[in-house]
């Protein structure tokens, strides 16, 4: 069975972070609310707490059910978990005199502490709370101090239970990385083997005892995580797979054509269904951004339902959700705030009375991109930016119309060729161009122009989380601009979009 790293969440902004850098050492971990997780069986080899952003001497501060883990297994508590190792079992924390916020350095390390093994004394770390330690309870020992923090660091003697009052996730904790994985290998026992490889094994072996001799379909979209999970039920079923890839008249240039011969090279059994003309006539007169993807994702589904009923005795509908749809959907504090409407389209399962598949659940989306290369991936798919559900219809301000969609195949062509012919396609997460309800006045030879403005989005990311727009060369950004106005009619400005997200999203609506 898989070994497993479990992770305590309390609310931290920080706790998918940790579960990113413990699956970096190839040890596979998941997060669960501090108040719902299930019993450690022989496979939990050790247990995480989080930060928070409660104090540990609130009235309703999170307090874990610790018997089943606590003097059993190992356990490390992190900023708020190490407060709660101390506030709740004798010790005292108060709130703190001097700035705990920022970069400190480790000033005092016990090196014979296996926590620390080869950890630098002096090295930096990342402090993020308001409250401090100011006695540890009896059997505590300290184990390492910053200039300022005389319990940054602690041991319970007799068990294996650690504290620290810092990040070591984060980058700016600079030698982080390797205390977690003395935590991880050291301390655990871990043997580091959840690989890529690994994934797809153990996945492919689930997915035919899961679904037997049953038929599964699956909505593709063209992009990375729908397509990872097809090729893993290939694997898994083979034909008994049905993938089928529709056009709802809102992709890139040539887009349906390409993707759907790239997916026919891949051995799927793919069907394709053009159905362009519903969703525009659907969108004509609409301009609110969320009446749009409401839209879409009615005509979707009503789409596919019609499409997946012509295969005979589907009993599973396979998505791709992701890892971190899964966590938010438990999270302690429940769903996120909705921004926008999700991209990935819901109401499926239900309207069809089919179970669920989700190969992918247990997967970030960097993990995603690993696992289609270890399964041969083609490049063009596997390296492809994100592409939104809606597709077009969300970069066109406004109204979405025939014409407006032509102008913005066109400059979207120039832009993203652009970046493949110069290099720079794989150095940008997600690359657009927004087609603006604006025109301005231009001119042209000697002539004077009234016409539309095109936005150039370009942004770098790990995950879509949180993004910076991409620093491109002003000469790249030149030549497209140039490009764009001469060759795409009814365009005549280009700008560049220098937002980063957050404040702003990555599309426009």
């Amino acid at each position: 069975m898989q070994e497993k790293i479990l992770i305590l969440d309390f609310g931290s902004q920080y706790t998918q972070l940790i579960a990113r850098r413990i699956r970096e050492l190839n040890v596979y971990c998941e997060i669960y609310p501090f108040n719902h997780y299930p019993a450690p069986d022989e496979n939990v080899k050790g247990v995480i707490l989080s930060g928070s952003p409660y104090s540990v001497r609130d009235a309703m501060a999170p307090y874990p059910d610790l018997q089943q883990v606590k003097g059993r297994i190992p356990l490390l508590g992190v900023c708020y978990g190490a407060q709660h190792l101390t506030h709740n079992f004798g010790g005292e924390v108060l709130p703190s005199n001097t700035r705990e916020y920022g970069r400190a350095r480790l000033v005092e390390i016990d090196n014979e502490d296996p926590l620390f093994t080869g950890v630098t004394p002096g090295t930096q770390v990342w402090m993020s709370h308001g409250d401090t330690i100011a006695r540890i309870p009896d059997g505590y020992r300290i184990t390492g101090s910053t200039g300022d923090v005389k319990v940054a660091a602690f041991r319970i003697d007799g068990e294996k239970t650690w504290g620290i009052q810092f990040h070591p996730e984060v980058y700016h904790t600079t030698e982080g990385a390797r205390m977690l994985g003395n935590f991880i290998t050291n301390i655990c026992g871990c043997r580091g083997d959840w690989t890529p490889e690994s994934f797809v094994e153990m996945t492919v072996r689930a997915l035919r005892e899961q679904l037997g001799d049953d038929r599964v379909v699956l909505g593709l979209s063209g992009g990375v995580d729908s397509s990872v999970a097809a090729l893993l039920l290939d694997r898994a079923i083979g034909d008994r797979l049905t993938s089928i890839f529709v056009d709802n008249g809102l992709l890139r240039k040539n887009e349906y054509e390409a993707v759907l011969e790239a997916y026919r090279k891949m051995g799927l059994n793919v069907r394709g269904v053009d159905a362009s003309a519903e969703f525009v006539d659907e969108l004509r007169g609409v301009s609110d951004p969320e009446k749009k993807r409401k839209i879409i994702g009615r005509v979707f589904i009503e789409v596919f339902d019609r499409e997946a009923h012509k295969v005979q005795n589907v009993k599973w509908l396979a998505q791709g959700t992701i890892y971190p749809d899964v966590i938010e959907s438990v999270s302690v504090n429940g769903p996120s705030a909705t921004i926008k409407s999700h991209h990935n389209v819901g109401g499926l399962p239900d309207k069809m009375h089919l179970r669920v598949v989700e190969p992918l659940r247990l997967l970030f989306k960097d993990e995603v991109r690993r696992v289609g290369r270890a399964l041969e991936m083609p490049g063009e798919i596997l390296h492809r930016h994100p592409f939104p559900g809606p597709g077009l219809a969300i970069r066109i301000l406004g109204e979405v119309t025939p014409d407006k969609l032509s102008t913005l195949r066109d400059a979207d062509e120039i832009f993203i060729n652009g970046l493949k012919s110069n290099g720079l396609y794989d150095k940008v997460w997600q690359a657009a161009v927004i087609l603006l309800p604006v025109q301005s006045v231009g001119v042209m030879g000697d002539e004077r122009t009234y016409e539309n403005t095109v936005v150039l989005r370009a942004v770098t990311s790990t995950d879509g989380m949180t993004a910076d727009w991409s620093h491109l060369p002003h000469e790249f950004l030149a030549d497209v601009s140039n490009q764009i106005i001469n060759r795409v009619k009814g365009v005549n400005r280009v700008v560049y979009d220098i937002s980063s997200k957050p404040p702003s999203t990555i599309e426009w609506e």
